[in-house]
């Protein structure tokens, strides 16, 4: 499936990791924050913030297993914060915009995006709707050529940094997969206020917060595609930022078993170094032939996608399977460290606080579960 230029692209990212990311990670956790403008600009001006996007926009028109080569090394940073960052400009926040966007809104917010000059951040998680997107309540109101914005988004990633948001909100009050509408509202539009920075348990380099919208007006130009149409599209969002995750999983945990794999090595007890036990070198082994299942559902759901076809039970699967393993291989690490693995700066729990959310975000575990068993025709509503 990779060409030479696939491994290009691989270390370029690689080396722009081991350079402009992981020697900061320490700080960039302590202040809770990163430099989300000072790296974006960075990744655009290597053309890797716009990989599968337009030419016309400044994007570079590859397939999606490029993008897949992008995630797997921008998940080899030493923290999960800002590669979810980076995740939410690439594969969270402009899809749709990419693919529906009116050829003046994706002058005005694509092309910067894919630049590195402008951040951007996906607001649909409300307070009472998490995966629940149907039951969202911010209101896009009709005023003439304007829309009128009024409610809140909560935990939106980049929230504070970002220079615009790719807001689902409900334009009418039909149903609801019929009444929502993809807007692009600009963080500097008068009536949008923020909370503080949220204090999550992972993830503490990329900002977080709750965004309130009190009569925010912005034009209805910056519709996405047709009014109401908005569920859809974030719908076929979502399987772009599952498989992005998915992908983005792997190398992250690769990196937490090589880890394990040397401190175990090096840590002695009864006699022996931890690896030398048969259930430590044997679990080892079973976590990375758990790590190339995931590796080969990810490419196998990359491959169908590139193909036109519908991938959204494989990239179900390949988020399901992603959040699990986060879970399962970085308990497991974390275990044979000992002492050491619960101290806050080490790396595997690191692992295990930033990863966590894959089994939340992006729709929680369950959902993945619901969608999958659809495709299975096992729901009782489906029997």
């Amino acid at each position: 499936m990779f060409t030479q230029e696939h491994e290009q692209l691989r270390q370029t990212v690689r080396q722009f990791v081991a350079q402009e990311i992981n020697p900061h990670v320490d700080q960039w956790e302590r202040d809770g924050i990163y430099p989300a403008r000072e790296v974006m600009g960075k990744l655009g001006a290597l053309g890797l913030l716009g990989i599968t996007k337009p030419t016309t926009f400044g994007g570079l028109g590859l397939d999606y297993s490029y993008q897949v080569v992008f995630a797997e090394e921008i998940g080899a940073a030493h923290c999960g914060g800002v590669p979810l960052s980076i995740g939410v400009q690439t594969d969270m926040a402009t899809p749709a915009l990419a693919r529906f966007g009116s050829d003046e809104l994706r002058a005005r917010y694509l092309a910067p995006a894919i630049a590195g000059e402008m951040v951007a951040a996906i607001a649909v998680s409300e307070p009472h709707a998490g995966s629940d997107v149907s039951a969202i309540k911010t209101t896009a109101r009709s005023d003439g050529d304007h829309y009128v914005i009024n409610g809140t988004k909560m935990w939106i990633t980049n929230a504070t940094q970002a220079d615009f948001l790719c807001l689902l909100a409900n334009t009418s009050d039909g149903p609801a997969h019929k009444n929502k509408s993809l807007i692009i509202v600009p963080m500097n539009t008068p009536g949008i206020s923020l909370s503080p920075k949220l204090d999550k348990l992972g993830m503490r380099s990329s900002d977080t917060a709750q965004i309130f919208f009190d009569d925010v007006r912005v034009p209805k130009s910056n519709l996405i595609g047709d009014e109401g149409a908005g569920f859809t599209l974030q719908m076929m969002q979502f399987q772009e930022e599952r498989l992005f995750g998915g992908a983005m999983c792997i190398r992250m945990l690769e990196n937490c078993i090589n880890q394990t794999i040397e401190y175990a090595r090096q840590r002695a007890a009864f006699g022996q170094s931890i690896l030398d036990n048969q259930s430590v070198h044997f679990r080892l082994a079973e976590l990375q032939t758990e790590v190339e299942c995931l590796r080969a559902l990810v490419y196998r759901a990359t491959a169908a996608h590139i193909a036109g076809e519908e991938v959204t039970t494989l990239a179900s699967m390949a988020k399901l399977k992603g959040g699990r393993l986060c879970r399962e291989v970085t308990d497991a690490c974390l275990q044979y460290w000992g002492g050491m693995g619960f101290m806050w700066d080490n790396p595997v729990s690191r692992a295990y606080r930033d990863q966590r959310l894959c089994s939340i975000g992006g729709g929680a575990d369950e959902v993945m579960l619901g969608i999958i068993c659809k495709a299975m025709g096992t729901l009782p509503s489906h029997r």
